[in-house]
């Protein structure tokens, strides 16, 4: 059945607008995105489709477009809207990180950081370089490296921070397995480049691991 023939209070669209965004499930607002389904499904079969293919919202974000257009009912342009929107969702929250205190909104920083480097299939070491107000002055990928591992060099960060001028920084990195869980050397590269930058008196605020459409926080543990 066509979803112009379902309940007014069970289309996606009306529901959103009756009873709010949050009320509606991956697969409807999914749904909302892909607008049109094809001959014998409706947009809603076409997204919980694609969330039973990928595994999840996060995976669906993360598709390779070859992986994306494999899909029944998807293709270029699909694809292409999709990247469109997840680069406008970054867009938007990086421009709110930079009018806020980045200690006071620790869930805006662990969002951008998970659009940011979620769908990354190497791993991928950012800064987040911030004022003495802890307001973003840029965000940078410092270095990337293969599926497991990524070198990092302590003298080109300080290289960096000291071109921003930054009085403060905030690291973060993906695991491609997507288990958002610090090894040793995370630890032992985290307590490396503290003590490294603390020499210039810059502060290191945290250092996130992004995983499987988490963000783990070293400063929620203690390990900073």
């Amino acid at each position: 059945m066509a979803i112009t023939n379902w309940p007014v209070s069970e289309r996606p669209r009306e529901k959103l607008l009756q009873k709010g965004v949050t009320a509606l499930s991956d697969t409807e607002l999914l749904a909302i995105f892909l607008r049109t389904g094809i001959t014998g499904k409706s947009a809603v079969d076409l997204a919980r489709e694609l969330l039973l293919h990928f595994g999840s919202l996060t995976s669906v974000f993360a598709a390779s477009q070859t992986s994306f257009c494999q899909i029944p009912g998807m293709g270029i342009a699909k694809y292409t809207q999709l990247q469109a929107v997840l680069e406008m969702a970054r867009r938007a929250l990086s421009e709110e990180l930079k009018n806020e205190n980045a200690m006071n909104s620790p869930e805006l920083v662990r969002n951008f950081l998970r659009l940011t480097l979620a769908n990354k299939q190497h791993e991928v070491f950012i800064g987040i370089f911030l004022d003495a107000k802890n307001h973003t002055i840029a965000t940078e990928e410092l270095f990337s490296g293969t599926l497991t591992q990524t070198s990092v060099y302590p003298r080109e960060v300080i290289k960096r921070v000291l071109h921003h001028n930054a009085a403060a920084i905030i690291f973060a990195h993906n695991h491609p397995s997507g288990v958002a869980k610090p090894s040793d050397a995370d630890k032992i590269l985290t307590q490396s480049l503290k003590q490294a930058l603390a020499m210039i008196d810059v502060k290191v605020l945290d250092h996130f691991i992004v995983g499987n459409g988490t963000a783990m926080s070293f400063a929620e543990h203690d390990l900073i």
